[in-house]
Parts: C-alpha cells; sequence; structure tokens
C-alpha cells in the first residue's frame, strides 16, 4: 500500500469504497445512489418540474404555516428551529406579508450574516411573488442594493440594519423583523438581538423572529423572555420547531489525520468524480487562497480524466462579487458534475442545489483577538461539532448523500460541541461604537446575548480614546467620533480616511483603504506561480504592500480596467473591481463630510504622506525588526514572521520599523516601513514614554532582552 492514501471509515469502523489508491471496481455501476440510473442527470430541485408555487407547498414549514401565524399574534418573539433547507428564509415572510402584516406599509425585514444569502433569498422570494427584484421584494447589501417605495419584504445583511438603527433607532419602518441564522453567532447578529430585546420594551408592537439551524432555541427563548413572572399566559416568547425532510447522510472519516487537507481534498474529489453515481460536490476549505488555489490543480488533474463526465469547478467565497457567487446556484449542465469549492460561507446561509457528497476539512478561518494585546488574527482553527455537522447536512438535500471528513472519528469527539460567539473573541472596539452610535451610554453593563471579556472590553476603549473617537469619560466625540460611526470601515480604517485631508492624500488613500477590503490584488496561480511573482516584483514598492496596492490599481486604471490585462500580469480582476465600486463609496462619504479630495501625487514626500496616514489609524499595530529576524510588538511577547509575498520581501535587508494592518495565524500582513519619529507624534497618548530617544531605547531594550532571553 501507498502511504499517501486516504482510507475513509464509517463511524462503525466500515470501510467506504472511496481511497485514494483502494479502489474497488463497481459491480453496480449502473447505479446511482437512490437507484437511479447513472447517466448524467443534473439533480439541482426535486421539484422543478412543479409550478413555483407547488414547490412551495412541498417544504417543509408550509405545514407550520398556521402555527407561525398564531405564535406571530399571540406572541412578541418567535424562535423557528429548523434545518437549513426547510423554507424557514423564503416562506415565512411571504406568510406573513400575504396575512396582512405589510397593511400599515411597515416592512418586513429579514436580515443574513452574509450578502449572499440576503441577494440569493431575495432574488427567489421575487420569483415566487411573480414581481421584479426591487418592487415588491428587494434587498440591501454593503456598498449596494435594490429596493423601492413598494417594497414589504426586505433582505440585508445584519449590519445594514445597525447601521439602519442609528438613523431610525425605533425601527418605524418595520412591524417584524427576522434575525436568520441566529446559530451563527456573529457579531452582528449577537448585537442585533441584544438591542432588538431592548426595542422590544419600548415598541410594543414590534414582532420579532429568530430563526435557528441547530437546537439552541431555548437559550433565545429565555434571552428574549419579558415575563418576569409565574403566568405562563403573559409569556412574551415562543419555539416553533420544523421537521425537515432531508435525506440520510452517511458520515466517513479518515482513518488517520491526513498530511496535507487540501491534498486530500482534491484525491477524494477525483475518486468520487470517477468511481460514484451522479451528484454535485461541495468541498470545505478555509479561505480564498486555498479555494483558487484548490480550483486550479483541479482543473489540472481533470485534463488527464478520461471516460468520464465534464467537472464544473465553481469557487464560493466572501470575495467574489455577487454574480460570481451566485454561479454556484445555476443548474447543473447535462452531462456535468457541479464542484462547489467553498469556504464557510456554504456551511448554513444557503442552500446549494444538487449537492450529495460533502468534503469536510476540518477546519475554518476565525478572526481572534489576543485579549492581552488587543491584536487580531485571522486564524486557522478546528470547526465545532455542531458547524461539522451543518457542512455533513449540506448532501442530504435532494436525496441520500455522503459527506467525507478529512480527520479521524476521535478527533470530532475532541472538538467543541459549538462555535465560541464572535463576540467572546474579536476586537470590541467596532461594537464599542457601534452601540455608542445607538445611545447605549453603558456598554459595560449592556445585556448581551454573551458576555464579552472584562479585559477585551478595556482594550477596545483604549483604542478608541487614543483614535479620538471617545473621550476621557468614554462618551462618543461629537467629531471624529460620530463620523467614524457612520463609515462602513472598521474604527481604525474610518481614522485613516478621514485623517486623509490632512495629509493631503485623501484620493490615494481612499483606493488604498478599497484595496484593503479585498484579500488580495494579485494571484498565484501554482501552474505559474515563478513568472506570477516575478510580474508582482514589477509593481512592488520598497516603503511597503500599501503602496503597492495603489501602484497596482493605477495600473489597472490606466489600462482600461481590463481582465485581459488582469490576466497577463497575475493581478487579481475580480478583487479590483469590488475594489473600484468600494472606493466609489468611500469618495462619496468623504464628499458628504465635505472633506476635499486632494492627491499627493507626484509631490515631494508622496509616500511619506501616505505612510503618515496610515499610521495615524494604525499606530497599535507596529513593530520592530529584531536580533532574531522576527518583528517585535513592544507591549507583550508577540513575534511575528512576515507574511509570504510582501513587498518588503524584496528588498535587501528588512526595515527596521514596520506598520501592519493585518495578521493571518503567526505572520504581519500588508506591511508599511515607517519612521520610529512618527510614532509619538501621530500617537502621543499611545505611546507614553517621554522623549522620542527614550521611547526608542525602551524598545530597543524590550526587544534585545527578548532575544537574548529566548537564546539564553
Amino acid at each position: 500500500m501507498s502511504d499517501s492514501r486516504i482510507v475513509f471509515k464509517k463511524p462503525s469502523d466500515d470501510i467506504d469504497s472511496v481511497t485514494t489508491t483502494i479502489l474497488e471496481e463497481r459491480d453496480d455501476a449502473g447505479a446511482s445512489v437512490d437507484g437511479a440510473s447513472s447517466s448524467s442527470i443534473a439533480v439541482f430541485n426535486p421539484y422543478y418540474t412543479m409550478s413555483i408555487q407547488k414547490q412551495r407547498s412541498m417544504l417543509p414549514i408550509s405545514k407550520y404555516k398556521m402555527q407561525v401565524l398564531y405564535a406571530m399574534e399571540r406572541f412578541r418573539t418567535v424562535i423557528i428551529v429548523g434545518e437549513t433547507g426547510s423554507g424557514k428564509s423564503t416562506q415565512v415572510p411571504q406568510f406573513l406579508m400575504e396575512a396582512g402584516w405589510c397593511s400599515d406599509r411597515r416592512v418586513i425585514g429579514i436580515t443574513q450574516p452574509r450578502r449572499v444569502a440576503a441577494v440569493t433569498l431575495a432574488t427567489r422570494v421575487a420569483d415566487e411573488q411573480l414581481c421584479r427584484l426591487g418592487s415588491k421584494v428587494g434587498f440591501v447589501v454593503r456598498f449596494g442594493g435594490v429596493t423601492s417605495d413598494e417594497t414589504m419584504i426586505q433582505y440585508m445583511t445584519d449590519g445594514i440594519l445597525l447601521r439602519e438603527m442609528s438613523s431610525d433607532p425605533l425601527l418605524l419602518k418595520y412591524g417584524v423583523v427576522m434575525v436568520d441564522e441566529a446559530h451563527e453567532r456573529s457579531v452582528n447578529t449577537d448585537l442585533l438581538l441584544a438591542l432588538l430585546r431592548r426595542l422590544q420594551k419600548v415598541r410594543e408592537d414590534l414582532r420579532v423572529i429568530v430563526s435557528s439551524a441547530t437546537l439552541d432555541a431555548a437559550y433565545f427563548r429565555q434571552f428574549f423572555e419579558l415575563n418576569d413572572g409565574d403566568d405562563p399566559t403573559k409569556d412574551t416568547a415562543v419555539i416553533v420547531s420544523v421537521e425537515g425532510s432531508t435525506y440520510p447522510v452517511d458520515i466517513f472519516y479518515a482513518e488517520k489525520p491526513v498530511p496535507s487537507y487540501v491534498k486530500a481534498a482534491l484525491t477524494t474529489t477525483i475518486d468520487i468524480h470517477t468511481k460514484h453515481p451522479s451528484g454535485d460536490i461541495l468541498i470545505f476549505l478555509t479561505g480564498q487562497d486555498e479555494v483558487e488555489a484548490f480550483c486550479t490543480e483541479l482543473k489540472e488533474q481533470t485534463r488527464k480524466l478520461k471516460n468520464c463526465d465534464k467537472l464544473w469547478i465553481v469557487p464560493l467565497y466572501g470575495g467574489l462579487s455577487q454574480k460570481e457567487q451566485l454561479r454556484a446556484f445555476d443548474s447543473t449542465p447535462f452531462g456535468t458534475r457541479k464542484v462547489v469549492v467553498a469556504t464557510n460561507i456554504a456551511e448554513t446561509s444557503v442552500t446549494i442545489p444538487g449537492i450529495s457528497y460533502v468534503i469536510d476539512c476540518g477546519f475554518v478561518k476565525m478572526r481572534i483577538a489576543d485579549p492581552q494585546n488587543g491584536i487580531e488574527s485571522l486564524m486557522i482553527v478546528p470547526v465545532s461539532q455542531a458547524a461539522a455537522d451543518q457542512r455533513a447536512g449540506r448532501a442530504g438535500r435532494v436525496r441520500p448523500g455522503k459527506c467525507y471528513r478529512l480527520y479521524p472519528e476521535s478527533e470530532f469527539k475532541k472538538l467543541l460541541f459549538a462555535t465560541v460567539p464572535e463576540i467572546q473573541r474579536c476586537h470590541l472596539a467596532p461594537v464599542i461604537l457601534q452601540l455608542k452610535t445607538l445611545g447605549v451610554s453603558n456598554v459595560v453593563r449592556f445585556h448581551y446575548l454573551a458576555r464579552p471579556r472584562v479585559k477585551s472590553m478595556a482594550n477596545g476603549f483604549d483604542l478608541l480614546h487614543a483614535l479620538g473617537a471617545v473621550d476621557d469619560d468614554g462618551a462618543l466625540t461629537n467629531n471624529l467620533g460620530t463620523k467614524m460611526c457612520s463609515l462602513p470601515l472598521p474604527p481604525m480604517h474610518a481614522k485613516v480616511l478621514l485623517s486623509s485631508e490632512k495629509f493631503g492624500c485623501s484620493e490615494e488613500i481612499a483606493t488604498i483603504l478599497s484595496v484593503m477590503q479585498i484579500q488580495d490584488a494579485f494571484n498565484l496561480p501554482r501552474n505559474a506561480k515563478h513568472e506570477a511573482e516575478l510580474t508582482k516584483r514589477e509593481f512592488s514598492v520598497a516603503e511597503g504592500d500599501h503602496l503597492t496596492m495603489l501602484n497596482v490599481y493605477s495600473a489597472f486604471c490606466a489600462n482600461g480596467k481590463t481582465q485581459k490585462w488582469c490576466n497577463q500580469f497575475h493581478v487579481n480582476y475580480k478583487g479590483l473591481v469590488r475594489a473600484q465600486n468600494i472606493r466609489d463609496q468611500l469618495i462619496a462619504y468623504l464628499k458628504k463630510y465635505k472633506i476635499k479630495l486632494v492627491s499627493c501625487k507626484g509631490l515631494i514626500g508622496e509616500t511619506e504622506k501616505l505612510r503618515r496616514c496610515l499610521l495615524s489609524g494604525f499606530f497599535t499595530n507596529i513593530a520592530r525588526y529584531g536580533h532574531d529576524g522576527f518583528y517585535h510588538t513592544i507591549y507583550e511577547t508577540s513575534k511575528f514572521n512576515v507574511y509570504r509575498g510582501s513587498s518588503i520581501m524584496y528588498r535587501s535587508e528588512m526595515p527596521k520599523w514596520v506598520l501592519f494592518t493585518d495578521v493571518l495565524q503567526n505572520s504581519i500582513r500588508d506591511l508599511s516601513e515607517i519612521d520610529p519619529e512618527w510614532i509619538q507624534e501621530l500617537a502621543p497618548n499611545f505611546y507614553d514614554y517621554g522623549s522620542v530617544s527614550e521611547f526608542l531605547w525602551l524598545w530597543d531594550v524590550v526587544v534585545d532582552v527578548r532575544y537574548f532571553n529566548s537564546i539564553d
């Protein structure tokens, strides 16, 4: 046997027929999983031959229509529990609209944790209502949306509704707010639920629906229950459980840990395609880089395959445009098997038609803030058991399915039962700023769904105070703080944008911040990695990655913003188109606040102006190069590598001082060289060590002591 093989086992220790080197010829090659012919039938919607109204009636939630409507009349909060795909997200809003809940011209608002879900759900409901998207049914997402005065059902991201509350604290536009996918426990979802509970004490007519795909309904009900007495007739919250109609899913575990889950996913995909019946495949990986690299490698591998159907490979992750994300939901052509390669975006928020096989890498990327130093890193961590079960459930929507977990069953049993709520692991500065905007004076005593760490709360206040967003008493500052709240950017990014006129570079900063919102301005395909690296080097600027971002975006615009040019120079066309849309929005905000659009292009000290401006917001993220070859932050023992592909790697020697705007695992990413003399000038209250020379001397001592202690 080859050492590279992957043997999958059921929990009962039955070895499955799918392995990478031990593959048995199928005697029943003409039969599919459900007994149908194995000819390439496009499986995407079991009811597609029916009328759209008949399709609605076939969804599990349709049996509970009267129960939901009664609960809405009787209770102020309704928690609906049902598996993803049961129809909660599309049908409940229509039940309410058809029952007259919009008769007073109030809107039914439905929030989603991701924009792709908001768009796809709105599109589907508009089809079911036989109306144009944007009329009776619309959606609003960050940097876009389609609604009108006649809109009665509005899908949106949870962040959008939070922003609406700053201008309409009572949400008078809405009669019903449905918070969908509440089990994901994103920071925006948790905040929204807490604020809606607070709002219900003022607006007795407001109805709240909390929709969850996992069995945590009792927790949500307890949180929303406003009846403090023993009389159950005065209860304000109720649970409605919806039984699903999913098919069984066989789970298979890797017999032993795999050295590379990306390679294991690749070989497993090919084995399924060549040995198993028709049915689309959904693969869970951790991020954009992995997804794109996997897609490229799979395309190369499939060119070698003979006597099997075509593979249609579709990436799905948050950085794609709406149009590109929606490709994953298109019907699979005849004679083709669709392979959707996704991040956890496909875990619960959306139902991708036709999936019969799921391959789960067992990991996910999460932003986790160090409670000691406040630095937030994008970490690859194991999924929870609940998340793994959600992933497996994707395979049983249209027929019996299979899920291949690329880790042993023993590892599954060690996983956390549920994912830690984001509010307990993220940097809290944006949370505090959001709550302050909404009039929450005491954010420490605010009734959270899950209480944040005290140290994290203190770090958040320290940062906002240093940025000038809150005063000594913790109150929002009238000028800078209120403007920062209105911008669709994190606090440090917002401070940089609002300071850009002062440094004479608002046009360039708007560009840099826009490119920072996408994952990468470059594509580095595995089959042409060396060539792509050489091309990237042509755009690189010695002072760092942020100026390189400006360089590549300027070249993109100068060359007609064409995909052909991007392909030639290995530039991320999809990402830069999205960056352009974001930039347009940021420019609109600058004009709104009467901040002049000025350019530093061609001026003396051009790069210094830009780096000073960046430092005005990112002064907490500075590091000094040490004798050990790592970058060190000052207050803690944190030390970091430089993320591969950084522009500073092309220099003959590493810059001694840098600012960084992102952290991935143990590497700092998106760096710019800075002069340490600027630090106390731009952040005098944050680094308070007397004179500049005393400040630099102290930092040298700290870094050197760490180095010599490490080699002692």
